[in-house]
């Protein structure tokens, strides 16, 4: 019996670090495309693309639909180049304070700059000037070339995780790397945890200044692409605007997602890397992207109701964050809604041995569940997705995967920091029993 459950585990295990992230890496480059050719070649409806598949095959519809974009295009890879290196510079010459990412199991701290709301200003400011001002390209430019950007993101993305796996082996910038011994999950999870090219923080790159200030350049373009066709309307209108409030919450609140759990323990592969280089662009955007050929109207009740509850949600999200960060900025030297914070002080022994310690709150948003924050996520997202109606289901399909995300990164969270905190984590969890959902999870 013995034998037969270790032959489990190891297949289990085996499963998890091959199977999976293969099929993930086989699978996710293709269904970028597959989303955008929904959207604007099939009406936005998964049962027509069914029907395309049932009739020509996935394989024939994947490379009809992928193998004019796979290599990008002139004009891709030049817009690509020149919004890389311009945000490579504002990383480098911006200003801002200096801040420390959280200590890793080996010992180093990453250390930032604090200057991702200056870039972000800058980013939105130069697009707005470029294309209405100057007259340089016009503003539907992104909307125009977005397949070849695309294949030409994906193409890139994907030798740049094989070029990070063999950094991260052979030239590593910290000694939080290594190889798990299998060849497919080294490239699907990376090999190093904060690499460094030319001084440039690699997560920093990949997930905040390309992956994240993409997007709200995507949206401003498909916006611009709609007025174009149809004229812009309040769905697109409330779309946008949410979405460019919760992106303008992530730059406010970038030191705090660096210290994050995610920026802690994920690697940099193929599942951050080529994530936020390409899915995030693809796939984030999507609900905007169905409203272009959507002209739907929502009316001022609808239209002001989904954009106030929307922005609430949204603030609710930022302020639980900032609660936390807060707390930990201070030692619990603050108030929470007017009291002294509740917390639970989580000690731990990094890989050197030395003995650490972590500030749990569990006051505030972070009372009410160990990943409450979650929740109102998940909502402001539903909100912006609601102005494209029900005609589809494609809009709502993000929803849908950032909530299973976000309950599987909880369950994950929690099993790393039980491991982690031990006794101080049980403790924690009996001040704080519900996972996400209070009362129900």
């Amino acid at each position: 019996m013995e034998k037969f459950i270790r032959h489990w585990k190891n297949t289990s295990q085996w499963a998890r670090q091959t199977i999976a992230p293969l099929f993930l890496i086989l699978a996710c480059p293709p269904a970028v495309f597959l989303f955008w050719y929904t959207n604007v070649a099939l009406d936005g409806s998964f049962l027509k693309l069914g029907g395309l598949i049932h009739e020509e095959g996935l394989f024939k519809l994947i490379r009809d639909v992928w193998s004019p974009y796979f290599f990008g295009s002139a004009a891709a890879w030049k817009m690509l180049a020149c919004f890389s290196i311009f945000q490579l510079l504002l990383i480098r010459y911006l200003p801002g304070k200096t801040f420390y990412g959280p200590i890793t199991p080996a010992g180093n701290v990453p250390v930032y700059r604090a200057n991702g709301p200056l870039a972000y200003g800058i980013t939105l400011a130069a697009f707005y000037l470029c294309a209405y001002q100057f007259h340089l390209f016009s503003p539907t430019i992104i909307y125009d070339h977005f397949p070849a950007l695309i294949g030409a993101l994906s193409l890139f993305s994907l030798l740049f995780c094989v070029f990070l796996l063999f950094k991260g082996l052979w030239a590593p910038s910290s000694t939080d790397s290594g190889s798990s011994g299998n060849f497919i999950f080294d490239y699907y999870w990376g090999t190093e945890l904060y690499p460094r090219i030319f001084g440039w923080d690699v997560k920093l790159f990949t997930n905040c200044r390309f992956g994240l200030m993409s997007w709200p350049l995507i949206l401003l373009s498909l916006a611009a692409k709609q007025q174009q066709l149809h004229g812009l309307t309040d769905s697109m209108i409330v779309s946008v605007a949410l979405q460019l409030i919760y992106i303008t919450k992530f730059f406010f609140w970038e030191s705090g997602y660096l210290r994050s759990l995610d920026i802690m323990h994920d690697r940099a592969g193929f599942y951050i890397c080529w994530g936020c280089l390409v899915w995030v662009p693809g796939i984030y955007t999507s609900p905007t992207f169905y409203l272009v050929n959507h002209p739907d109207t929502l009316g001022l009740f609808w239209a002001t109701t989904i954009f106030v509850v929307g922005t609430a949600f949204i603030l609710i999200n930022f302020w639980a964050d900032r609660q936390r960060q807060r707390v930990r900025e201070t030692e619990g030297r603050c108030l929470i809604w007017g009291k002294i914070p509740d917390i639970t002080i989580a000690r731990y022994t990094t890989t050197l041995g030395e003995h650490k310690q972590n500030i749990l709150l569990t006051s505030g948003w972070w009372g009410f569940a160990r990943h409450f924050h979650y929740v109102p996520e998940i909502l402001g997202a539903f909100c912006w997705s609601l102005p494209a109606l029900f005609s589809n289901f494609l809009p709502y399909f993000y929803v849908v995967f950032l909530t299973i995300l976000l309950i599987e990164r909880a369950y994950r969270d929690d099993r790393r920091c039980a491991k982690k905190y031990g006794s101080d984590w049980t403790l924690y969890c009996q001040k704080v029993p519900y996972k996400i959902i209070p009362f129900v999870i």
